[in-house]
């Protein structure tokens, strides 16, 4: 077998600086925060861009001034939320806000007024009945402040004189503002001119099209932090049963990833922890409380036979959490560590603000769900969506791996947050089938 030549080596270390790069951070200006590898992705854009085309469906645009790669969303309830400098999410009158501010944007002049740009903004709102003033004046004015900062930080905007949070100033201030209309028209990624409403946007936008199961599947790895077998139709299962070692290679070769495979899921792995918004273990009040709450969930409600279908156990995906334990073990956990590790005072005197953050960060994690319809029971597929594997292949079944009714479910991947684990022997599978024995997520 020949070796690659240090030339190969470094072009395809190059080659993944710059996916890795795009994968991030989907719109790259030239005079951005990453300007110092744009030069990179102009390098190798015919590359990246038939190779995000072949392995995700998405469409990358590279101009002399920036990149903009146009990721596809998963369906509603699995995007990437936008958040304010607080770090409080956006609402959706914020993300009306955005939209509002991007349809004037894109026919404003080079440079304008902030308080023009407000009155346009205001005026569009207007003609599209949209009331701004969610709970006053002032909210109002926070609202588009966090709008536009994020238009500034993308490079949308550019604060020539003053800034866009002058709006806020009771006395009403003023900046002069620089507009890069061209950015302002490669924001939105999704088929505006085809879809009826917000909602058809966001299913039209996931649609993996012709290339069905194996596009939404390697989406589904790269975009979200593990995907548990149930959270995949027969068809797309199947993909990816046979097809998941190779994938890990590809995933390694293109973006540097590991592949972690289980009998619950599969999970892409970033030894370089930079392609991910989301971390646990983590900083701050939330996220070591959401550590903790995961440990003791997972020493509580472990499953003690979990087993695999091919050689004849009952898949778990996923075990019931029982009423008001989750606020039994965050009261234990304030008492055991609020003060001593300094907990953020409103969480402590807060219970319920602090079980709300906890979860939300746990759910993005895929840690716990709510209990709901999964994909793998047809729910929110495109329309036309072939969700059956082929005639005559069989699947992994995943029906009653999590359960069902009304309440909260802990997810086979919190299993590795918990610090005694207990190795049992795989049990021999039959010859000839393809099973991994391999402990739970």
């Amino acid at each position: 077998m020949t070796l690659p030549s240090t030339h190969d080596v470094a072009l395809a270390a190059e080659r993944r600086t710059a996916a890795r790069l795009l994968l991030a951070h989907p719109l790259i200006a030239s005079n951005g925060p990453h300007a110092d590898l744009f030069p990179l992705i102009r390098r190798h854009a015919d590359w990246l861009g038939k190779r995000f085309q072949q392995v995700l469906g998405y469409r990358l645009l590279v101009d002399s001034s920036f990149a903009r790669l146009f990721k596809a969303g998963l369906g509603t309830g699995s995007g990437h939320r936008l958040e304010r400098s607080t770090g409080t999410p956006f609402t959706p009158h914020t993300y009306a806000c955005l939209a509002l501010a991007l349809s004037v944007l894109v026919t404003a002049p080079e440079q304008m007024l902030l308080s023009h740009l407000v009155a346009d903004i205001r005026a569009a709102a207007a003609d599209t009945g949209i009331e701004l003033e969610e709970t006053g004046r002032a909210a109002e004015k926070r609202t588009l402040v966090a709008a536009l900062r994020q238009l500034v930080e993308w490079n949308v905007l550019i604060e020539t004189e003053g800034q866009v949070a002058a709006i806020a100033q009771e006395a009403g201030g003023e900046a002069l503002i620089t507009v890069d209309r061209e950015l302002a028209r490669v924001v939105v990624a999704g088929p505006l001119a085809q879809a009826r409403d917000g909602a058809d946007l966001v299913r039209r936008a996931a649609d993996p099209g012709f290339s069905g199961p194996r596009t939404y599947v390697r989406r589904m790895l790269v975009e979200t932090p593990v995907v548990h077998l149930d959270e995949l139709t027969d068809a797309e299962r199947d993909w990816l049963r046979t097809r998941q070692r190779r994938e890990a290679q590809a995933f390694s070769e293109l973006l540097g990833l590991e592949m972690e495979i289980r009998a619950e899921g599969v999970a892409l792995v970033d030894p370089e922890e930079e392609l991910t918004d989301l971390h646990l273990p983590g900083t701050g009040t939330v996220a070591q409380a959401a550590l903790l709450l995961v440990e003791r969930l997972v020493e509580r409600l472990r499953p003690q036979e979990p087993g695999h279908p091919a050689t004849g156990g009952t898949l778990v995906i996923g075990v019931a959490v029982p009423d008001g334990l989750v606020d039994e073990v965050l009261a234990e956990l304030i008492a055991e560590y609020g003060q001593r590790s300094n907990w953020q005072r409103g969480y402590l005197e807060d219970l319920p603000s602090l079980r709300e953050a906890v979860l939300d960060l746990l759910v993005r994690m895929r840690l716990m769900a709510r209990t709901g319809r999964l994909r793998a029971e047809g729910e929110g597929l495109p329309e036309g969506y072939v969700k059956e594997a082929p005639e005559g292949r069989t699947v992994t079944d995943v029906h009653g791996a999590r359960p069902g009714g009304d309440g909260w479910v802990l997810l086979a991947a919190a299993a590795r947050y918990a610090t005694l684990v207990t190795v049992r022997p795989a049990a021999k599978a039959r010859q000839g089938t393809d099973v991994q024995e391999e402990l739970p997520l």
